[in-house]
């Protein structure tokens, strides 16, 4: 059959679409800004045709409206990531979280932890020879909808066509859905003094010629902003945002010194703006991969001066990172921090940074405290965590004594809690935080500023 035909003859309305889904089925679906708004209004719309269907996702970017108050007899959602949308849902019972490294996602669908009958996607419009892109969601969403039963895209003409390990063929879905409108879009995250000045501190430890992971918001973009002086940088990503366009086009970002696929951004997903967007489509300097490629730590080491930059919700005076809940109530999820952490920490020359601003609820609590939250996952050990960086310095913890930590860790946090933290200190190590013996020879930026 002809390509042409063979697309027309899979055309359905959304409604139409959803219809093929049985109750209790295991659904995937596409993620972030490559949610298929569409086929998951459809299925909400015709609820009263299912009983629990089990849907897996993560970084919803609707409204989410499978999660609502009262659609718990429908939709039994499954959260791989809590994102704003879910996370009321997720705590209150209606939802459920599933940790696991995304690197490791894909395993869950590949080796049955997760059967799947039905994959949900958005994809970009056939080429001249079927192949449509995942175009800003590859992720775990292509190697799981190789393992479904059913596959209903959304087939939208806005989506970019996006190189690399990201394509499926007209032939390997079954229903497709017409999509016209423009792709979801996150707009950058606004910069503030905090942000500009963890942002200065976090590009001195970055060399010429580092291959760089960011993630998306404030402090990666106030990254960005920092290098412009830097040469020859590259990108081994999960995801990118607008914030690389510009470098790349004032040649700082060239991937040439990369030792994993010289010439090319790798990439897993991406959300930004119709910049981005214009900018992958169909660029040869980009490649899209799958998680468990790009995110596997044995892959992501063997970049030369592999830098990864992530954040976190709390860091306790060890060294422990929690970057997904505030004690017990689930805020968000390990995603790829201990991805690159751990293969940032295994390349030659790498380095693994924690950036944080020193203060949470308008400088009401200190996110560097003496114990995590009672109930708070621990997402990175204290053995996987190098630089921890705030605006007020870097402390430096990799071959430091439990001890030695804690005083680095004190040095940069906001002067209202450090008594607090200081006092911790002292009852904890049966010593005297001001021991001359310890700072002898050993100032860095965090203690300069905390002895003005």
């Amino acid at each position: 059959m002809k390509l042409e035909n063979l697309y027309k003859s899979k055309l359905l309305s959304a409604d139409e679409a959803v219809s093929k889904i049985n109750p209790g089925d295991n659904i995937v679906f596409g993620t972030g800004c490559a949610e298929p708004v569409m086929l998951l209004h459809a299925l909400v719309k015709n609820r009263e045709r299912y009983k629990s269907l089990h849907l897996y996702s993560m970084l919803p970017r609707s409204d989410g409206e499978y999660v609502q108050e009262g659609m718990e007899k429908y939709f039994h959602y499954n959260s791989l990531f809590v994102s704003k949308g879910v996370r009321d849902a997720v705590n209150s019972g209606r939802a459920d979280y599933i940790p696991c490294f995304f690197h490791e996602m894909p395993r869950l669908f590949k080796e049955g932890y997760i059967p799947l009958d039905v994959s949900l996607i958005q994809v970009s419009k056939p080429d001249n020879h079927g192949f449509c892109s995942f175009g800003i969601s590859n992720d775990f969403v292509k190697p799981a909808t190789e393992c479904a039963k059913i596959v209903i895209a959304e087939v939208n003409e806005n989506m970019p066509r996006v190189l690399g390990d990201s394509f499926i063929h007209i032939s390997d879905i079954d229903y497709i859905v017409r999509n016209d409108h423009p792709v979801a879009e996150m707009a950058p995250s606004k910069i503030g003094d905090v942000e500009k000045k963890i942002g200065e501190y976090c590009a001195s430890l970055i060399e010429d010629g580092s291959t760089l992971q960011l993630g998306i918001g404030a402090i990666p973009d106030a990254v960005l902003s920092f290098l412009k002086n830097k040469k020859d940088l590259g990108i081994h990503s999960e995801m990118i945002s607008d914030g690389i366009v510009d470098l790349v086009e004032s040649g700082v970002i060239t991937n040439k010194k990369k030792t994993l696929k010289p010439g090319k951004i790798v990439v897993t997903f991406l959300m930004g703006t119709q910049k981005l967007y214009d900018f992958v489509n169909d660029n040869a300097m980009i490649e899209s991969d799958s998680v468990d490629y790009v995110n596997d730590p044995l892959i992501i080491m063997k970049n030369y001066k592999m830098v990864c930059i992530n954040s976190c919700v709390e860091v306790d005076l060890m060294g422990q990172i929690t970057a997904e809940s505030v004690g017990l109530k689930q805020i968000s999820g390990v995603g790829g921090q201990v991805d690159f952490m751990r293969g940032a920490s295994r390349a030659k020359d790498g380095k693994s940074i924690i950036a944080i601003p020193s203060t949470a609820k308008k400088g009401t609590i200190s996110k560097i405290v003496p114990f995590l939250s009672e109930g708070a996952g621990v997402t990175t050990s204290r053995n996987d965590v190098h630089y921890v960086v705030t605006e007020y310095g870097i402390a430096d913890l990799r071959g430091k004594s439990l001890k030695e930590r804690a005083r680095e860790l004190i040095n940069i946090a906001h002067p209202k809690f450090r008594d607090e933290l200081i006092g911790e200190f002292e009852k904890r190590f049966n010593s005297s935080y001001y021991d001359k013996r310890f700072f002898l020879g050993k100032k860095g930026d965090g203690e300069k500023t905390r002895a003005k």
